[in-house]
């Protein structure tokens, strides 16, 4: 497993985030669940998913309450802040659900505002989910 690491935040607060398993295969109408722990406090855990040579394509966020904000339909998502994990489920998947899907995290922090955000693009961040 690979563990997405960023910016240092202020205060000395850490959060990594990182994958269960790196591949999923379901038969097709079956459900999906992609799971990622992370570590430390946060605001929301976003996800993430990306076609071959395209973009990739924001589908929603899940704070650590429970609100999920979705951004694509077809989507849910569940989150648990004692095991510090959340899921995206995907329903009824089909072959067109064959993607790579990226979750990651946005920390509770104060001070400078461009600490906020992991850096998803760096080299050392690796795939998390590829779905056959």
């Amino acid at each position: 497993n690979e563990t997405i690491t960023g910016l240092l935040p202020p205060l000395g607060s850490m959060n990594s985030i990182k994958q269960e398993r790196a591949e999923e295969a379901v038969a097709e109408r079956g459900n999906i669940n992609l799971t990622c722990t992370y570590d430390g406090s946060i605001y929301n855990i976003q996800w993430y998913r990306q076609y071959q040579r395209s973009r990739p394509e924001f589908l929603l966020y899940i704070t650590e309450g429970g609100s999920v904000h979705r951004a694509v339909s077809g989507f849910s998502a569940h989150i648990d802040k004692t095991e510090k994990r959340a899921d995206l489920e995907i329903s009824s998947a089909a072959v067109s659900d064959s993607a790579v899907y990226y979750c990651a995290v946005r920390p509770t922090v104060t001070g400078n505002s461009k600490t906020l955000y992991k850096n998803l693009w760096s080299k050392d961040n690796r795939i998390l989910h590829n779905i056959h």
